[in-house]
């Protein structure tokens, strides 16, 4: 009796070293221009070419403006490592590039899966944290570092210590007005951002199952900001018609003979994990964060912990990250004035974002007080939100539409907030200084980022 990710892991694996590491095969490489020029320094230095350049799908995405595309790249910093990525593409003979202004360019977590490169049971790796996003269809996907990325380039597989496994279990619905990202929000604010250390995360429950596969995607986005070292979902019918018809995934007799594969690929009943946890999603309500990591977070409703509510090893962070975001302990947020929304990431930057956001902002007005940032995760997402009418809308309510890339998600291009300002934003992380030198962050769902463009404050989007 296995779990789906000892079905998977055991699948892929080449040899293993006892009491040592495990070299396991990897399906899909993703690769984006900042973790890889050191990578493909290391095969130029030794004389190694990259074994199996199909296997390697590369996009311009962390460093990019999100104006003026067509544009050559102001950015000195940002122009050297756009041009270094092209260069490295070319001279390796990587078929699979997709430069800034590509129709396939976009968020590295975004494209793979819009475009079927992303399958159930496959093993998926990238020179980013968040490439457990790819796990919502039933693969083990997980970020690497620089000199691993070298390691996959040139033989496509990965040394890896195998991590303990975990199941989540989400029983019941989640209310009207929550979301795949409060679920998550709500699960890291209950674990903790080291909660799930070392373990491999499989969702469960009625909740997940109930999930479209964008909102899985979001979820299993998440599951590192808990520590885990990723999350996946096991695929169904849902997965299946998903990747059914993307240019990258398998067609004709391919395809029978993978999907036959794909519904083998869950956890068989009785199988034991290394930890069992569940929660109720009627006890969930939409999100937000109050403090400097994403674990600090609360229903939108309640008020920021007191002093005496936070363990005592914890306090002296607490005090310091309150101090950073000019909150008290006790402190409730609703209702509290921002400056900054961002829409985007590759936690939501997809499609089903954009219309939940457009479905809220219809027939209002964006709040004067209020930058609004809204970014799509790629230019298939873009082409969609045109041709739905969205912009339409979004346009009509006062907000204008970005080009696609990580944008305010990190402080690596030129969309940063400024010091002292609140952003409330759909990304991943509110780590000091990550949207920008001083910038505050406070993590939320497209509904509740929403409500706070339209009133220019903390809003709860059921009110």
């Amino acid at each position: 009796m296995k779990t789906l990710f000892d079905k998977i892991w055991d699948a892929h694996v080449v040899s293993a070293v006892k009491d040592g590491p495990t070299q396991l095969y990897i399906d899909r490489h993703f690769c984006h221009e900042v973790t890889s020029p050191q990578a493909f320094n290391g095969l130029r230095a030794r004389g190694l070419k990259v074994f199996r350049p199909e296997k390697t799908t590369l996009t311009a995405d962390h460093n990019t403006p999100t104006i003026d595309q067509d544009q050559p790249v102001k950015d000195p910093i940002s122009k050297n490592q756009l041009d270094t990525f092209a260069k490295n593409a070319a001279e390796f003979n990587l078929p699979l590039f997709f430069p800034l202004g590509h129709i396939k360019n976009g968020v590295v977590h975004i494209i793979g899966p819009e475009n079927g490169f992303t399958h159930p049971g496959a093993t998926i790796v990238c020179g980013d944290s968040h490439t457990s996003t790819h796990g919502a269809f039933g693969a083990i996907a997980f970020g690497i570092g620089t000199s691993e990325v070298e390691m996959v380039l040139a033989t496509q597989c990965i040394l890896q210590s195998r991590p303990k496994t975990m199941r989540i279990t989400f029983n019941g619905k989640l209310g009207k007005g929550v979301t795949a990202k409060d679920l998550a929000l709500y699960m890291i604010s209950k674990l903790t951002t080291g909660g799930a250390t070392g373990y491999f995360v499989e969702y469960a429950g009625e909740a997940i199952r109930n999930l479209s596969m964008e909102e899985r995607m979001t979820v299993c986005n998440l599951s590192i900001e808990m520590g885990a070292r990723g999350g996946m979902i096991a695929p169904d019918q849902t997965t299946f018609d998903y990747v059914k018809g993307r240019e990258f995934a398998p067609k004709g007799e391919e395809w029978e003979k993978s999907l036959a594969y794909w519904k083998t690929l869950k956890t068989d009943e009785g199988a034991k994990f290394d930890k069992e946890i569940t929660f109720d999603a009627a006890d969930i309500q939409p999100m937000i964060t109050y403090g400097t990591n994403p674990g600090m977070g609360m229903g939108i409703t309640e008020s920021i912990p007191t002093l005496s509510e936070v363990d005592e090893a914890g306090r002296i962070s607490f005090q310091k990250s309150m101090e950073y975001m000019g909150f008290q302990p006790g402190d409730k947020l609703e209702g509290k004035s921002i400056d900054y929304v961002f829409l985007g990431s590759c936690t939501n930057g997809r499609i089903e974002d954009f219309r939940a956001f457009t479905a809220y902002v219809k027939g209002k007005k964006k709040a004067d007080n209020v930058v609004a940032w809204l970014v799509p995760g790629s230019w298939m997402v873009e082409k969609q939100i045109r041709e739905e009418g969205l912009l339409d809308i979004l346009t009509e309510a006062g907000f204008a539409l970005r080009q696609p890339g990580c944008s305010a998600c990190l402080a690596m291009n030129d969309d940063k907030v400024p010091a002292g300002k609140y952003a409330v934003s759909t990304s991943n992380r509110n780590f000091e200084g990550r949207q920008g030198p001083g910038a505050r962050t406070i993590l939320a769902g497209p509904l509740v980022a929403a409500a706070a463009a339209i009133t220019g404050k903390i809003t709860d989007p059921r009110a």
